[in-house]
């Protein structure tokens, strides 16, 4: 059973209730193309050979891919070296700016790009290279550099919640006594950290890090209390694209069987208020975002 948005705030956090009442400025500068309230749709570009979703590809194919997202609708493309999934070997920023840097200088003159990454050399040399967003999984805490990075190229950025840092360790049986509040408390704490480096709160996306360090339980609470996190003031973003809870709930085991479901619990999040939806089905998640809004309209 749900948690209904008014039960899930608990006593104490009302001074974070004021920012909820604005919206957010438009993230990154991108205006929404599915009404007026969005959400944005950021296409998954990975550029390895161990994504957990079956889509990792060499930087030529990653370069066409990429291209076939933009025709499809997305809004940003997000191009990243390093799997982090579950038990995911880290790589060295070499590896991974060699792996990226061709696919982002092909692809930013057509569009926003973002870049995946956790080290402050690999986003330093995106940048160059033509990317306009940074996306950390580890919400700069990863990499010292990080921050000052970020800070110093104004670029907008999103900081995500992952349970110890480690994408190794993570699924190791996470604990929390309150999912979405302990979540939130970190990303507000994140946020404080980069408002202190000189980040404003409208460059920053928060990202609730579903299945990073949480279990199927905690991927649903977390869904069900998004509006938690709109408290905070930023965009959301969500990734629930092909993930293992998605398997599980749709008895899916291959990762490209579970679009259905996905679609799903994205239309789910943008109900709660999630602003970016990052997905590796562009047109299948366009699709289902054009029925839905044209379902609700009076």
């Amino acid at each position: 059973m749900g948690v209904h948005p008014v039960d899930a705030i608990p006593t104490g956090w009302d001074a974070l209730i004021t920012p909820s009442t604005l919206a957010p400025a438009p993230f990154a500068g991108l205006a929404p193309r599915i009404g007026p309230r969005g959400p944005l749709v950021m296409g998954i570009v990975n550029v390895t050979p161990d994504s957990f979703s079956g889509d990792g590809l060499p930087p030529g194919a990653a370069i066409d891919h990429g291209r076939a997202m933009l025709d499809a609708g997305a809004d940003i493309l997000d191009i990243g070296g390093e799997s982090t999934r579950p038990g995911a070997v880290p790589v060295t920023p070499e590896e991974e700016c060699a792996r990226i840097l061709p696919v982002i200088a092909a692809l930013a003159p057509l569009g926003p790009v973002s870049v995946d990454t956790r080290n402050a050399a690999t986003m330093r040399a995106a940048l160059a290279a033509g990317a306009r967003i940074v996306n950390d999984v580890s919400a700069l805490r990863h990499d010292r550099d990080a921050m000052d990075v970020v800070a110093a190229s104004g670029v907008p950025v999103v900081l995500m919640h992952m349970l110890g840092g480690d994408p190794r360790t993570m699924q190791d049986a996470p604990h929390y006594d309150d999912v979405a509040l302990e979540v939130a408390r970190h990303l507000d704490a994140r946020l404080a950290a980069a408002e202190a480096a000189g980040i404003p709160r409208a460059r920053v996306a928060l990202d609730p890090g579903i299945g990073f360090g949480k279990s199927l339980d905690h991927n649903l609470a977390l869904l069900r209390r998004l509006p938690l996190l709109a408290s905070l003031g930023c965009a959301i973003l969500v990734g629930v694209s092909r993930k293992a809870f998605i398997g599980r709930l749709s008895d899916q085991p291959e990762a490209r069987g579970r679009v259905p479901g996905s679609l799903a619990a994205a239309i789910f999040a943008v109900s709660l208020g999630a602003a970016i939806l990052r997905v590796h089905d562009v047109a299948e998640t366009r699709d289902a975002l054009r029925v839905w809004r044209a379902c609700g309209e009076t």
